[in-house]
């Protein structure tokens, strides 16, 4: 129905289909959710059709991005399938990423104001904890780079360190000295930190989060 294609574009969602949209009693927007047919039965870690394995835990809900003031969130079952690769995984849903408790709109906006914004402006803006925008930016970054070979075509590198945490903790970076772009980040400023960018596994590891 009409009104079905409506709600999709509000929420942002593809493959989906809209069963049913309510206000529970805590006031919040409630969208009934299922993937379309072509999109069912996917282990949720490597997107392979899987043969079914239980119905998991029940319903479950994720996070949507607000309605102007009204927060949404989206609910479906979460049946589970057998992977030969993963074994036993929660069944992928086109709306949200592996593992996430929030809808792919809500992390990218996530992601994009961490990049641009304060984390205290973000966590107030979105009404969640800055350690959840830390993972939300880790999941979006890991999709991004998915075969993406940071080395490729290196040429010249600059490895600096950086302090975050008022000092207390430290990032090794490198970066490409001719686009500017960022080709690794970890963790520490010794020389054991700088060994695991020289080692071979660097070539498909993509750039570390600090959050």
């Amino acid at each position: 129905m009409r009104s079905a294609g409506v709600w999709k574009r509000l929420l942002g969602v593809e493959h989906t289909v809209i069963e049913q949209v309510r206000y529970d009693e805590d006031g919040v927007l409630v969208v009934l959710v299922r993937p379309t047919r072509g999109r069912r039965g996917r282990c949720g870690a490597c997107q392979r059709r899987c043969p079914g394995y239980d119905q998991g835990e029940g319903g479950r809900r994720w996070r949507g991005l607000d309605l102007g003031t009204v927060q949404a969130f989206l609910e479906a079952d979460a049946p589970r399938v057998r992977c030969p690769a993963h074994g036993v995984v929660v069944a992928a849903v086109p709306w949200a990423r592996h593992g996430a408790w929030f809808t792919r709109g809500f992390e990218d906006t996530a992601a994009w104001l961490a990049v641009h914004t304060s984390r205290v402006a973000v966590a107030e803006l979105l009404r969640v904890a800055w350690r959840t925008v830390g993972r939300m930016v880790t999941r979006v970054a890991q999709e991004a780079g998915q075969g993406v070979d940071r080395l490729e075509g290196l040429r010249r590198i600059g490895i600096d360190e950086i302090s975050h945490r008022k000092g207390h903790r430290y990032l090794t970076v490198v970066v490409d000295h001719d686009t500017g772009r960022l080709v690794w980040a970890a963790p520490g400023h010794d020389e054991q930190t700088l060994e695991r960018f020289l080692s071979p596994s660097a070539r498909i590891a993509p750039a570390s989060s600090p959050m």
